[in-house]
């Protein structure tokens, strides 16, 4: 059976391209496992800096894999809430894995595709990258991916997208500052590296350390962030005596 991820290793930079390609690589229970394992591989590997993550095909990641029926009964309920653990779990790990997540976006960003991409801590995205939620076009109900996106986009383009079903072009998702970068399709991996390459020159500890700062300070309020901000420097021994 072929690998549902690859991993290949570029200097400091960790690709991770997810490879269901006739899928469209939505996310089964193989995929999420693999790539929840190689995130924390990533974690613990002092030759990783930076993370990369990409789809293999036609597209980044058309969302969770739907074509695998899951009807709740008392009997398949602890398995469907054991299921549904693991797509959380690995939504977490994009903010508390220490290394910094770019993902390179072409084709379909959907669902929860499109919560890995923009879920990440920086999104380059190929002019083919579609980005939006399916769900109730589906018939089904946008439920897991919600909370995530009003985090990431605030509520009014998150109900758009989750309501309206429309998805949307690269370019107004760098406008409202979703994606850090819109390039031509044969210029998204080499963007992304260089990304990755500049983040990996920095002092990894640092590196580290300012990931960890930005992910806390993201739920606090500005005060609570101040100071937290403050002992923190006060412990990497970054303030003047």
């Amino acid at each position: 059976m072929d690998e549902v991820l690859l991993t290949e290793q570029r200097g400091a930079v960790r690709v991770l391209t997810l490879n269901r390609p006739t899928k469209l690589n939505a996310l089964n229970a193989d995929l999420v496992h693999a790539l929840t394992d190689a995130l924390l591989a990533a974690q613990d590997d002092d030759a990783v800096s930076v993370v990369i993550l990409a789809g293999a095909g036609r597209a980044f990641c058309a969302g969770a894999d739907t074509s695998t029926p899951r009807p709740l009964t008392a009997a398949t309920r602890p398995a469907l809430l054991k299921h549904g653990d693991k797509n959380i779990a690995l939504t977490k790990l994009l903010a508390r894995v220490d290394k910094p997540i770019i993902a390179a976006v072409h084709g379909y960003a959907l669902g929860a595709g499109c919560g890995l991409a923009l879920g990440s801590d920086l999104c380059v995205a190929a002019e083919s990258a579609r980005f939006g939620y399916p769900e109730l076009k589906a018939g089904l109900t946008a439920s897991t991916v919600t909370a995530q996106a009003v985090h990431l986009m605030g509520r009014k383009i998150a109900f758009e997208l989750l309501t309206l079903c429309e998805n949307m072009l690269p370019q107004r998702a760098y406008e409202l500052g979703m994606v850090n970068r819109v390039v031509p399709d044969d210029r998204l991996m080499a963007e992304a590296m260089a990304m990755a390459e500049k983040l990996a020159g920095w002092n990894p500890a640092f590196l580290s350390q300012t990931k960890r700062i930005f992910h806390r300070a993201v739920s606090m309020a500005p005060e609570q962030g101040l100071e937290m901000a403050r002992d923190i420097a006060v412990m990497m021994g970054r303030l003047p005596t």
